[in-house]
């Protein structure tokens, strides 16, 4: 693809993204996305095939970073333990610090896209499609792994502590500052570093409740 093809078609997804996540896909239109992007209508068609192709291509643009950046976390956290599982705490660190980071370090690039995940992950119509192709080899990876540090737990316990971990994760990066007005800004919802801070303890002391309640 020709350079200026190429940044024609990234002010497309960077456009489609920011409305996306604000309005949701039957919210937006093609031709709105395409003034947001400072480009004609036609090379919307040009580059995809269908509104519904530029939604997959938004979400898979930044998709396999999320994945890989994931993957290389839980890897770490193997290698450091060749003859034993990792801690639970371990494996969750592994599986939201990434994001949480990217969040901080590049807010502007991620907080659309993380807002359409989040937007995605609680709609009966995308959730259980998308979610399910961009991210459950991932999600099924990290379970196995906390199966081995949690052997005795069920599988029940396993994904229902997983839904409340993905309910979580939904709701900071959201970032809907419900958490600001509540805690009359003691606490601030794009806070990433407090975020950081308790979400993992958090998430982990519930599995070990849950799953090893004794």
């Amino acid at each position: 693809m020709a350079p200026r093809s190429n940044e024609t078609k990234q002010r497309i997804l960077d456009a489609a993204e920011k409305l996306f996540a604000k309005e949701g896909f039957a919210g937006v239109t093609v031709r709105q996305i395409m003034r947001e992007a400072g480009a004609d209508v036609a090379l919307a068609y040009y580059h995809f095939d269908s509104k519904r192709d530029l939604f997959d291509a938004v979400l898979m643009r930044r998709a396999d970073h999320m994945n890989d950046v994931r993957h290389a976390a839980l890897d770490a956290v193997e290698q450091r333990h060749p003859d034993d599982a990792p801690s639970v705490q371990e494996i969750i660190e592994a599986f939201t610090q990434p994001l949480l980071k990217l969040l901080a370090e590049d807010h502007d690039t991620w907080r659309d896209y993380f807002a359409l995940i989040a937007q995605i992950n609680n709609s009966p119509q995308w959730g259980g499609e998308l979610m399910t192709r961009f991210f459950d080899p991932l999600v099924r990876r990290f379970m196995d792994a906390i199966r081995r540090a949690m052997p005795d737990a069920a599988d029940v316990d396993l994904f229902w502590c997983y839904n409340f971990l993905s309910g979580a994760l939904t709701l900071t990066f959201a970032e809907t500052g419900r958490i600001d007005n509540l805690s009359q800004g003691l606490c601030q919802s794009k806070d990433m570093d407090a975020i950081s801070d308790r979400l993992p303890r958090f998430i982990a002391a519930g599995f070990r409740h849950i799953c090893n309640p004794t």
